[in-house]
């Protein structure tokens, strides 16, 4: 029974229940940040296509920026080190020394991209792009070079803030993010900078945009956090010494299931690119994808409850996982209203996506199928929570590549017969995100070790 586990606690903070309320306002800034920021792509396109040579900007930013966050992707586990570990100064200045060198090596990565002949074997002979194509890429390779530092930044001064359940400051520094990266669509977008260089477009919108999260995330750092790392009162920390050996073994476990979660939906659009109206059925995926996340997506950060309250102990975790329970009944409820309900789903479908009608039919059943995704986002961010507040991470690892062999199972063995296409593909990722569920409960909880410090509170 997955939700009738406990873990030791360390007694109520002040003999008082966790509240609801103080879970839903840690988590609500960060689903709304969470929605806001999906549709800023769609205002990017938007501001690309207005400009020349809009298909080959596309095509271009499209490729370089596939290539520099994949490299970088690690790095978004990089808010669990700041969320977890970290409880004074010194230690801080440790994992921010252990960021910067990761976020360096992988910039080191993608500088070899931009600027060696590998960097024409991944453009050019693996991607199959033209050589006019190819070198808009490289030069948005060359200048994306720092991103992956950057990003490694941002998000260490977010676990951060998140460790002082100062979300709403996560929250402001994405929401000034999108409004400056607005503005400067707006206001370069018919300079004659962007009209000679199109890819500088999104670029200078990158990099404006993530200097205005670091702005806002600093000032809220140093204003909440840092008296708090001076004056110890962070609750649930320890004085470890977070040397690099530590961190990485932290640190891996998470870097490669965020690895190997990348791979799911490329490895699914490779099979179905292959299948029966491959390239309607990848039309399908695309809208179903980015919309079915919306409901669901902000799930994802359950993982962090357990260790942002851990001062509440087993009272404190029961009430999270009550919380998770009626946070994917909530989600699941809102896409089945949403996706099995014909009139609101054409609503979504034909009017406000304005899909052709054949397109719309054949998103029908995939989005059905998304609507159970709740049902298992809610376990498995629990069960990361739990992981990282024990700093048992290597629990994690295996649910990873369990997932991508689900897929496969599904992919390779369900017969074209029974579903095919973008149905085919959903299924397959429902399967994977199932047993990934599953593989996680086994090694956080069912292999759980007995903890000294546990065993002597029972």
């Amino acid at each position: 029974m997955l939700f009738h586990w406990t873990t030791g606690s360390l007694g109520t903070a002040d003999g008082r229940c966790l509240p609801y309320l103080r879970l839903v306002r840690f988590l609500l800034p960060l689903a709304v940040t969470m929605v806001i920021a999906g549709l800023m792509p769609q205002f990017l396109s938007g501001g690309i296509a207005r400009g020349p040579r809009p298909t080959e900007t596309l095509a271009a930013f499209a490729l370089a920026w596939g290539i520099a966050d994949l490299l970088a992707s690690p790095m978004s586990q990089v808010r669990q080190l700041g969320l977890v570990l970290v409880s004074n100064r010194y230690q801080a200045r440790q994992v921010l020394g252990f960021v910067v060198a990761c976020g360096f090596v992988l910039a080191s990565v993608l500088g070899g991209l931009a600027l060696t002949p590998a960097g024409h074997f991944v453009v050019d002979d693996l991607h199959n792009a033209s050589p006019e194509l190819s070198r808009v890429v490289r030069y948005a390779l060359m200048l994306l070079i720092p991103y992956p530092l950057l990003q490694a930044v941002e998000r260490y001064a977010e676990g951060l803030l998140m460790r002082v359940r100062r979300t709403e400051i996560v929250s402001v520094a994405m929401l000034c993010n999108i409004g400056v990266s607005l503005l400067v669509v707006l206001v370069v977008v018919g300079t004659g900078l962007v009209q000679d260089t199109p890819i500088l477009l999104p670029l200078l919108v990158t990099y404006t945009g993530i200097g205005t999260n670091l702005l806002v995330l600093g000032a809220g750092v140093r204003r909440y956090v840092h008296p708090r790392l001076q004056d110890g009162s962070i609750s649930g920390g320890d004085e470890a010494n977070l040397d690099f050996l530590y961190l990485g073994r932290f640190f891996w476990p998470l870097a490669l299931t965020m690895a190997f979660q990348g791979m799911s939906r490329p490895l699914i659009n490779l099979f179905i690119s292959r299948g029966f109206h491959g390239e309607q059925a990848l039309a399908a995926l695309a809208v179903v994808y980015s919309l079915a996340h919306l409901p669901y997506g902000w799930m994802n950060e359950l993982r962090s409850l357990p260790s942002v309250f851990q001062e509440y102990g087993k009272a404190g975790l029961r009430r999270i996982r009550r919380f998770a329970v009626a946070c994917g009944a909530l989600s699941f409820a809102l896409m089945v209203i949403a996706f099995w309900l014909p009139p609101v789903r054409d609503m979504v479908l034909l009017e406000l996506l304005a899909l052709p009608p054949e397109l719309a039919q054949r998103c029908h059943t995939p989005l059905m199928l998304f609507s159970f995704f709740p049902l298992t986002v809610a376990p498995r961010g629990y069960l990361q929570g739990i992981a990282l507040r024990e700093r048992r991470t290597a629990a994690l690892a295996p649910s990873a590549p369990a997932r991508i062999g689900a897929i496969l199972a599904i992919l390779l063995f369900v017969p074209l017969s029974w579903m095919h296409g973008a149905t085919l593909g959903v299924a397959a990722l429902l399967n994977g995100f199932i047993i990934e569920a599953v593989v996680m409960w086994w090694f956080v909880h069912g292999r759980r070790p007995v903890l000294p410090e546990v065993a002597g509170q029972a």
